[in-house]
Parts: C-alpha cells; structure tokens; sequence
C-alpha cells in the first residue's frame, strides 16, 4: 500500500495580509498528479485542513475541489482535524462521505475505531487522533493527569489494544509536538501551562505515525515523521523544502519513505539595509517577484516605507525599522539614563522611538509638562 503523507494546508490563510487561495490552489492541486504517478492508495491529511474554525466559503469550495480531484485520481481519504480546526464542522456528514472514500475521524470516543483498508497483503488499520485540547479531552478519556502527554498517552494505548486484537499494518495520524520537532513562528502553539510536547515513545507499537502540526518536514525516526506545511506561512519558513511523504507498507510493514517536492509558487526573502540600498540596488533585482521582508536600518524611520518599496518590490509584505544603534545599544536602561535630567531622558525617548530629535515646540511643551509636575508635587 502506498500512501501520502500530508498535513497543515491552513486553506484559507493569509500571509501578511495577502490572500493565498490562488497559491494553496496550485500547489494543492498538485496532489492529484502524484496520487496518478505514483500510484497511491491512500492520502492522509494529519490536522489543519483549515486555517480556522470557521473557514470562508472560498476556503470550503477550494478544499472540496483538490479533495475531489484527490479522490478522482484513484486515492481515497483519511482526514483528522488539528488544533485551527473545527472537529464538528469538518466531520459533519462523515458516515456519508465514507462511502465515497472520504474517511473523516473527528470524535475522540472513536480514535481507537480504524478506518479499515486492505491491499493485496491484507488489511491496514488507519487511526486518526484528532487534535486534543487537554482539558476537554482529559474528561472524555478518563485522564486523571494534565497535560498533552497524559492525553496523546491515553488515546496510543486504546489503539494499541485495538490493534492486538487484529492481524493488521498499523498507520496513525496525529496533530502534535513531539519531542525533537523544530518548530517555526506560524505554528499556533498548543502549550498548556508550559507543556506541549510528547514523548517520542508514546507512539511506540504502529508502522507509520504521520505527525502533524509542525510546518518544517522532518523525520524524528523512520517511521514518525512531520510532512510539514505544503506552503511557507512565515519567513521563518523561507528555508525550507517544502514535500510531502510517499510511504509504502508491505505484508511485513514499513518497506520505505521517500520524500517528494512541492512547487514554490511565490518564494520568500529577507533583505536588510537602508531604504534607498534596498530600492536602488540592482542585486535585488531577482527578488521582484518575491514574497518580501525588509530591514531597514535607517537611522531615522522612513515615512510610508511599505509603499515606497512596492513601487519596486509588489510583493513586499512586511517592513521592520531596526536602526543600526551606537556604542550604547548594548547598555542597560539604569546605565544609559544614569545622572540624566528629566527632560534629558524625555528627549532621548523621543529620539529613540520616533528616529528624530525633538523640535523646540515639542521641547517646550515637554519642559511645560515637567513644570506642571513638579507644582502639583509641591503643593
């Protein structure tokens, strides 16, 4: 059986503003044409098909274009939902989809209930985890301890029971941190009073656990691994090889995983220098086409800084002001106000913070506003 690993589409999410629809389209779409290449059985989305709770319309019709088109490819389904999704409104209408090979698993009380597939070897038991937010699920599974380990621990050994009284090949889909993932900033966290991630153990005793959550592809051991987000959500991610896992059982189990790439249908970039470098250097040249992120290091903060650059840049999306500081930058507060007046350190603020020094009508008004004090202070 050869199955894909997918997770963490977020259709619907917007990158700094700008709509992504038409970029998750196309690389999404793209999972159609490798379910025909390369002859897979079974596609498996491990959480976040959504980017919220209640995705738009847009959202909705666009994944029910790649799922069809998914599914029209020879592939069937499993889907669980992860922490931006809602369970109820993704596993809605899941006895019916099932029969079109579809397969939603949203409820906790049915995690240790497998979607049944076989292949010429027999039969393969897929569980779907969904996300479990500790509290709620904690309750439902009769969990004394908090906490995302006790939970995910809870939900492993009732699949594992299930599992012994089967002859079956085992794959498990998840929406958690395990220990030994990287993360990278678009990920919501999931922490708990500090503690979100899970032991690698946990998911001891199945043939594939196919992680979601994590938007960087990685292999914390051969058989449990993250396929990461299809898209870069952050410039965080801008490193990233974004692929997803072709996994392939045998009758003994797990026989291989191999990585397979996704287009990059808008590539990200960091650049950094002043606003008129930034604008006028021909080195950039490559980068117009780019999702942006820019440094400034302007002493003083250019006005509309964001605009300017994308009469050059139309996709720049984020402007950061960090002005290359003097020999105090790395002094302490106490230290760099020390034997300073008042008014001394109400300049130095605005300086600071508006990249220019106060003009004389501000600097009156700031003395008029100290005197005004100091008379309230005496009386």
């Amino acid at each position: 059986m050869r199955i894909l690993h997918t997770s963490d589409w977020h259709v619907g999410r917007t990158f700094h503003g700008r709509d992504l629809l038409v970029e998750q389209e196309s690389v999404l779409s793209g999972l159609a044409d490798l379910v025909s290449t390369e002859k897979v059985d079974v596609v498996v989305i491990s959480g976040d098909l959504y980017d919220r709770a209640v995705p738009s319309a847009d959202a909705v019709a666009l994944c029910a274009r790649v799922l069809m088109w998914i599914r029209a490819a020879g592939a069937r389904i499993v889907i669980t939902p992860g922490n931006h999704d809602s369970a109820a409104r993704i596993g809605v209408f899941g006895e019916f989809a099932a029969a079109g090979g579809l397969y939603l698993r949203t409820q906790i009380s049915l995690l240790d209930k497998p979607v049944e597939l076989e292949d010429e070897h027999g039969p393969v038991a897929v569980y779907g985890i969904p996300f479990l937010e500790p509290e709620p699920a904690r309750h439902a599974l009769g969990v004394a301890d908090k906490g995302h380990a006790p939970v995910l621990g809870e939900a492993m050994r009732r699949i594992r029971a299930d599992l012994a009284s089967r002859e079956a090949r085992s794959v498990v889909l998840a929406h958690a941190f395990v220990t030994g993932g990287a993360p990278s900033e678009s990920e919501r966290t999931i922490a708990v009073g500090g503690v979100q991630d899970v032991s690698m153990q946990v998911f001891a005793g199945v043939d594939y656990v196919a992680l979601g959550h994590l938007h960087g592809p990685q292999t914390l051991a051969e058989n449990l691994r993250y396929s990461g987000s299809p898209l870069a959500y952050s410039f965080s991610e801008a490193r990233h090889r974004k692929s997803v896992w072709l996994v392939e059982l045998d009758e003994g189990g797990l026989v291989g995983v191999e990585r397979r790439d996704l287009p990059v249908p808008r590539q990200l970039a960091v650049v950094s220098g002043t606003l008129a470098d930034v604008l006028e250097d021909p080195a950039h040249k490559p980068l117009e086409d780019h999702f942006l992120s820019v440094v400034l290091t302007d002493q003083v903060r250019p006005m509309d800084a964001l605009r300017q650059l994308q009469k050059r840049f139309e996709h720049a999306v984020h402007v950061e002001w960090r002005p290359e500081q003097g020999p105090q930058h790395d002094m302490t507060y106490a230290e760099r106000v020390r034997g300073r007046t008042d008014e001394e350190v109400a300049c130095c603020f605005v300086s600071d913070t508006r990249g220019s020094e106060p003009t004389v009508a501000e600097m009156a008004l700031l003395r008029e506003a100290f005197a005004s004090v100091a008379r309230e202070q005496e009386q």
